[in-house]
């Protein structure tokens, strides 16, 4: 199903020079933000106390998080959870030596607002947080392994680079984004950082197996011309299927509230890199790494397409 349709193929292989370097300047951003300032990691990779208040009326976080920084809680993150009359405390490893602490949150708060009531208590160990964020980083390592054996499989060792490289440009720009702008990274964040990556693996291997099928099915043309096309016959399905899934991730980044602002984030920022590198980033490589029809087509059936 088309919307649009294009006549002409754009030529998109004439500016991947220009891409490309816009890319390297993105990422050499992220690297210098994900080096200098690190990743925000939250109480699930670190580990600490995280304590669920409940009010009887809409409360500011930033006149709790006043109070408990007023009264030695100087590490304390404060956020309102699902509305605005319940907030989340976390507290850091290092604020966890008592067994009272919630009891003591919750004396102070109550000293500021009689109707709080403690709603939960969960204790993330560090030993727990550090586990799990070497899970998550083998997560990583195991789905750019599997994409790089399906890939090379599918369709040919140029094609598996491309999509890595890709990869690789998607997931670390999103993780810039949020080392730049020090928001908040937890578990929720991760597995939205593995869905990009495999949603913009999908996005990859739609153009490549269109590449494929334009070597096999026209007769003369560039690896440039051939890749063009194949790029201008999947743009009205890109186009369809991005626009729909931002608009939903969207309204889960300006109506989702605390809770989902991180997950939705990852996804608004990787559906476009991620867009953006399956594009304008793997097919520039794949070109670059000397792709031509005798790599594609079997040298018999190559030699009967020939006139």
């Amino acid at each position: 199903m088309e919307f649009f349709r294009i006549s002409r193929d754009l030529p998109f292989m004439r500016y991947a020079r220009t891409t490309v370097f816009l890319s390297l300047v993105l990422f050499a951003i992220a690297v210098a933000a994900l080096v200098t300032r690190g990743l925000n990691l939250n109480v699930d990779f670190t580990g600490g106390t995280v304590i669920e208040v409940q009010f009887p009326k809409p409360t500011s976080p930033s006149a709790i998080r006043r109070l408990l920084v007023a009264n030695r809680y100087t590490h304390a993150r404060v956020e309102n959870y699902g509305t605005a009359s319940k907030v989340l405390i976390r507290l850091p490893t290092e604020a966890t030596k008592s067994k009272a602490l919630a009891v003591s949150v919750l004396r102070l708060i109550a000293a500021h607002d009689p109707g709080a009531s403690l709603r939960s208590v969960e204790y993330v160990g560090p030993e727990v947080g550090s586990e799990l964020a070497d899970q998550g980083a083998l997560a990583l390592l195991f789905v750019a392994l599997g994409i790089t054996i399906y890939l090379t499989l599918r369709f040919e060792w140029r094609f598996a680079v491309g999509a890595i490289i890709a990869t690789i440009h998607d997931v670390v720009i999103v993780l810039g984004v949020f080392a730049l702008f020090h928001v908040s990274f937890s578990l929720t964040v991760l597995a939205a950082v593995l869905a990009v990556l495999g949603y913009s693996v999908n996005d990859t291997v739609v153009v490549f197996d269109r590449i494929r099928e334009n070597f096999r099915r026209m007769r003369t043309g560039t690896t440039g011309e051939i890749i063009d096309s194949a790029i201008t016959r999947t743009l009205s399905r890109t186009i369809m299927t991005h626009l729909l899934t931002q608009m939903m991730v969207l309204s889960m980044l300006f109506l989702g509230g605390p809770v989902l602002f991180g997950f939705a984030l990852a996804m608004t920022v990787g559906i476009v890199v991620g867009t953006y590198g399956s594009v304008l980033v793997a097919s520039p490589i794949v070109m670059w790494l000397g792709l031509t029809r005798e790599d594609l087509v079997p040298r018999k059936s190559a030699a009967a397409d020939r006139p």
